[in-house]
């Protein structure tokens, strides 16, 4: 399979995917080139795969301009930066990374609601900066027994409807359709969700349909003491009515793995100790990561190879 070749559309800044990829195939890395249309043109008859991930993945341009491509294996679970309808028009499969990085994103949406609701940036900087030693930090919000709604029930936003329990917290939900044999109270709209929870979590995938679905009238409904969370993708959020609700105290916090335009985040954001920004790191660790790619590789040797994808999508 050296033969073949594939191209990774993202800063190759994951060692062990790279050489996973160049131990079998012929690996272009599109992100290093410095012309990128003359780059795909001078390669493009060579190209039967692309890798892409949550930032940079498989638009309908890119596709168009690669004759031979058959396959897109995307570095993620999501899949907003895939053109889906392109890519069945054409025949091509695409696969994602599911299930690996379930685990990982759901902690660290625990972990965020923890640092929000107890100030654990703040308190680290307070101590830091010596000021512990002129008073003891202010008091903060407990997490155990607070309602947590969830935006989207699926594998991850069921992992963290699981974790929150174990905090006794009651768990409400909304999703295309309330799901059978599940024990959590259904809201039909994200409106009546955010309205009857303390803590709202964003779990659900980016479509056109869900795109802003955390708008005005949602943390609205939300309040002056509910707290936002998003691990899914910045878009899911309407930014600007976000931070226009925190600076005007009608939004009680924010913990935010995800934005609009990453890696650009709001700077009227930066000051507010009752927000916890972090850098779309929720499957960020070596573990999953590594599973991640080897899902990745995986697929792509089956595709090659004539054998079942390991995680089709089309």
């Amino acid at each position: 399979m050296e033969s073949i070749g594939v191209l990774m559309t993202f800063p190759p800044i994951y060692p062990y995917l790279v050489e996973e990829l160049e131990k079998r195939f012929t690996l272009y890395k599109l992100h290093n080139a410095p012309d990128k249309t003359h780059f795909i043109n001078s390669h493009k008859n060579f190209i039967r795969a692309v890798v892409g991930n949550a930032v940079f993945g498989a638009d309908a341009d890119l596709i168009d301009q690669l004759p031979k491509l058959e396959i897109v294996s995307t570095y993620s679970v999501g899949l907003d930066k895939v053109d889906l309808p392109k890519c069945k028009e054409k025949g091509i499969r695409v696969t994602n990374t599911p299930d690996v990085l379930t685990d990982d994103v759901a902690d660290l949406a625990i972990g965020l609601t923890l640092a929000v609701l107890r100030r654990l940036c703040e308190s680290d900087r307070y101590v830091r900066s010596g000021k512990w030693k002129k008073g003891d930090y202010k008091l903060t919000t407990k997490f155990t027994g607070k309602s947590v709604g969830i935006i989207g029930l699926g594998r991850i936003g069921m992992a963290i409807a699981t974790r929150a329990e174990a905090f006794s917290c009651p768990i409400s939900y909304t999703d295309i359709a309330e799901k059978p044999d599940v024990k959590y109270k259904f809201y039909p709209s994200v409106v009546e969700l955010a309205a009857n929870c303390h803590i709202l979590v964003v779990a659900c995938a980016l479509t056109e349909e869900t795109r802003h679905i955390v708008n005005r009238e949602v943390i609205n409904a939300l309040g002056p003491k509910g707290i936002l969370i998003n691990i899914a993708r910045g878009p899911l959020v309407d930014e600007p009515e976000l931070v226009s609700a925190l600076l005007e105290g009608r939004l009680g916090g924010a913990g935010l793995d995800v934005f609009e335009d990453e890696p650009n985040v709001p700077e009227q954001l930066f000051g507010l100790e009752n927000v916890v920004l972090l850098p779309h790191v929720g499957s960020g660790t070596v573990e999953t990561r590594q599973a991640m790619a080897d899902l990745v590789v995986g697929n792509l040797e089956a595709h090659f190879l004539n054998k079942p994808l390991l995680t089709p999508v089309v």
